[in-house]
């Protein structure tokens, strides 16, 4: 079997208070494969998010990258696996959108005609080419989300995790973050979306991780786990309003 991309062995995060905020995590996670983490508010999803790209130090256990300590190859990390925030608006650093899009490969070195292209060969790529010349904060909701992909692919970036991606967005705003979903997981991209609203995505899902108060207590296929869930996991079988597992999301074809 190939290696995992990440494979996360006994990791715990305890604070100076003595909060287990992670408890003996255990998780891999295979590349290519679209992963949606669940779990309610406080659960830990995004403690989670930040340690696996090196923001967080784990109090104890082992984050393998490729099959190498997380420490050893952190600057590969970075440049691989690229974070979408609940609060789009932290991450826009340009004054157009071109501009936050370049910034990543401008800092790498790349300039002139072939730092344009790039740029505009990704707006075109998550259908933000027509707004290049428009300033960030005047997108929509789902267009910020979309941007802050753009920045991720322009860096190389081959995984995405997302954090409660439709998070105070409306309708149009979910299914334009849903779409981008699609488009990556037709790219092969690796993608780990943490959120507490399985309805709007589950069907996007190649397999379901249930994060409780700090701990995992389920992972497989989305259908199999749902057959498990308890009440004090605080998440809502979606099953009940579609025909099938398949059909729990807001995307329609």
């Amino acid at each position: 079997m190939p290696e995992p991309l990440y494979r996360v062995h006994k990791l715990w995060k305890r604070f100076p208070d003595g909060t287990e905020a992670l408890k003996d995590i255990n998780l891999e996670i295979t590349e290519g494969t679209c992963i949606l983490i669940a779990g309610s508010n406080g659960s830990g999803k995004t403690l989670l998010m930040k340690t696996l790209v090196g923001l967080v130090e784990p109090s104890e256990g082992l984050i393998l990258y490729r099959g190498q300590p997380l420490k050893d190859v952190i600057t590969q990390v970075r440049q691989s696996v690229g974070l979408v925030f609940q609060d789009a608006d932290a991450q826009i650093i340009g004054e157009t959108v071109a501009d936050d899009v370049a910034f990543g490969p401008k800092n790498k070195g790349v300039r002139g005609r072939v730092l344009s292209d790039q740029v505009d060969e990704i707006l075109r790529r998550l259908e933000l080419y027509t707004k290049k010349d428009v300033p960030p904060r005047r997108l929509s909701g789902g267009e910020k989300r979309r941007l802050a992909v753009a920045g991720i692919l322009a860096m190389g970036g081959t995984t995405v995790i997302m954090d409660e991606p439709f998070a105070n967005l409306d309708y149009p705003g979910v299914v334009q973050v849903l779409q981008l979903i699609h488009q990556l997981k037709k790219e092969k991209k690796t993608i780990l979306v943490l959120t507490h609203e399985l309805e709007k995505v589950l069907g996007l899902a190649d397999r379901l991780v249930i994060l409780h108060r700090g701990s995992i207590c389920d992972d497989g296929e989305p259908e199999l786990v749902l057959n498990r869930l308890k009440p004090e996991y605080g998440i809502r079988d979606p099953r009940q309003h579609y025909d099938s597992v398949e059909d729990c999301t807001w995307l329609r074809s």
